[in-house]
């Protein structure tokens, strides 16, 4: 069937050695990598920094002061501001009658992030990253593993579908993670901005330090995860590596 396609044999040789490398790139992470990496998650979802008990101890604290209040000085005192401000709500509300504080720069410079979550999280996104590119390979080898489309005996390459929609779904949830780190990040600064603009209001702190908290809590969460997802996937490789390997039996041909 080859025949009816005509491919350069210069080509036909370096994709077979890509074959060949993805092949011995798979085998070597299914038999050694995935089983190595998830005794190293589980180490360190032993590590004293992932299991503080007092979520206290990661709040950062916001160098944002109190102002002190402003007195409008283009309101007459008595009924005159009664009336002015009776006008002001007739007329129709105004952009600048709830206006928070103008914050034009932050008293203590650069307002920082949560340190300690910051250090957490830049240990967890390499792992979140080398899961993403392990299934990837992983998945390209199964792939490449799946034979032609034939009528029956077809068992072998559903176990080859199931496993590359197992990776699939692996390595979407594995970058849904990185989003949800990048949602955190995004939502705290919106909150750091209101306390500058609303310094008075007690519940944007309260706010966010509820964040940092819940996102401790998540990269918790997650390192469970990723160390649960490689050994899902390297129980169900080892478990069905001959179908996978050798999706149809040749049971067939020793009947003739």
């Amino acid at each position: 069937m080859s025949s009816l396609l005509k491919v350069d044999n210069e080509i036909k040789t370096e994709v077979d050695a890509f074959r060949e490398r993805i092949t011995g790139e798979a085998e070597n992470l299914v038999a050694n990598f995935f089983p190595k990496k998830l005794l190293e998650l589980d180490h360190f979802l032993k590590d004293p920094i992932i299991n503080i008990c007092e979520l206290k101890e990661i709040h950062s604290e916001i160098n944002l002061t109190v102002p002190d209040p402003i007195l409008l000085s283009n309101l007459h005192d008595g009924l005159e501001a009664q009336n002015s401000k009776k006008r002001k709500l007739e007329d129709g509300p105004e952009e600048d009658a709830v206006t928070g504080t103008k914050v034009f720069v932050m008293p203590g410079g650069m307002m920082k992030s949560n340190g300690k979550l910051v250090d957490l999280i830049e240990k967890v996104k390499p792992e979140i990253r080398t899961l993403i590119e392990k299934c990837n390979t992983v998945k390209m080898w199964v792939q490449l593993l799946i034979p032609r489309i034939e009528d029956g005996n077809n068992f072998g390459v559903s176990i080859q579908e199931e496993t590359v929609a197992e990776l699939r779904t692996v390595e979407g949830e594995a970058a849904s993670y990185l989003d949800q780190i990048s949602r955190y990040y995004i939502t705290r600064a919106k909150l750091v901005s209101k306390i500058a603009k609303y310094p008075h209001v007690e519940d944007y702190r309260r706010t966010v330090t509820e964040i940092d908290e819940k996102e401790y809590i998540s990269l918790k969460i997650i390192v469970s995860e990723l160390r649960n997802q490689y050994v899902t996937l390297h129980d169900m490789i080892l478990k069905n590596i001959e179908k996978i390997k050798r999706p149809r039996s040749s049971n067939t041909d020793a009947l003739y």
